[in-house]
């Protein structure tokens, strides 16, 4: 019975390392599902095939008149839309720091300085040195086996049992370390990106006009200045689907209109260009 209890004491062991690794995909994928879900597809009914580029004249007229049409009509209607994705960003920050703890407390609070120990381990002087990664999965344990001896009677032997698995790991848990380190670090800048587009109009005018350097600036901040955020994210996601000769005749036309209907102007400094 002992070596069966040993047996199933490892078992549970990596059954719940399973589990937590599915546990934590399912995690990682939902930011990604609950944008999907709330995008509902309009870039790509929107784009209408536009980003080939290659069409008739009379058939490429007619869907960016579509398209100018729909940004015209529901100008200064797309800030909730926006907002859902900086939600979903900001949901990815707190699932990978979530994420830090719970394989924290997985591992009884040594998960947390992982990859420093490991650092500081293969820094150290070999006399000086403390394997972290031993410590949290060991390569070899005590087993106890049960065998028939000579004399028919079941006799017990103590013996050192290699754990291969362990070895593997050790290795995945030292690269997640880092990665969700580097995760952190870089979802964290996206965010403090998005606060500064929020917030400075002038940065979306001078960020769409670094993505899209065939659009004029004059239609850059016309439109900057007569919309909100919401519009200036969703022309730069339909700017990176389309093709650019196409997406500039359309934001050029969509600055034109705008020049010429003063009633689409958003109350705000000019020299701000226009709050979001």
């Amino acid at each position: 019975m002992a070596l069966h209890d040993n047996v199933f004491v490892f078992r549970i062991e990596l059954s719940e390392i399973l589990v937590l690794f599915h546990f934590q995909a399912i995690l990682f994928y939902t930011p990604r599902w609950l944008w999907k879900s709330w995008e509902g597809g309009k870039i790509h009914a929107l784009i209408m095939d536009l980003d080939i580029g290659i069409c008739s004249e009379a058939e490429k007229k007619q869907k960016k008149k579509l398209l100018l049409d729909y940004l015209w009509e529901n100008l200064k209607y797309h800030n909730w839309w926006a907002y859902r994705y900086y939600v979903c960003e900001l949901l990815a920050l707190i699932n990978v720091i979530g994420q830090m703890f719970l394989m924290n407390r997985f591992f009884d609070g040594e998960f947390m300085t992982f990859g420093l120990d490991v650092i500081q381990y293969m820094e150290a002087d070999q006399e000086d040195r403390m394997d972290p990664m031993i410590y949290i999965f060991p390569r070899m344990t005590k087993c106890t086996f049960f065998k028939y001896g000579s004399s028919g009677e079941v006799e017990k032997h103590d013996a050192i049992c290699i754990l291969p698995l362990n070895v593997v790991n050790e290795k995945i848990y030292i690269f997640l370390w880092f990665w969700f380190i580097l995760l952190t670090i870089l979802t964290l800048l996206t965010l403090i990106y998005r606060v500064v587009i929020i917030l400075s109009p002038r940065m979306r005018v001078y960020l769409f006009r670094m993505r899209f350097r065939l659009v004029r600036r004059d239609a850059i901040e016309i439109i900057v200045r007569r919309s909100k955020m919401g519009d200036w994210f969703l022309l730069y996601l339909l700017g990176e689907n389309i093709d650019t000769v196409i997406f500039r005749d359309v934001v050029q036309d969509l600055a034109t209109r705008l020049g010429h209907n003063q009633h689409h102007r958003v109350p705000g400094l000019k020299g701000e260009i226009q709050d979001a």
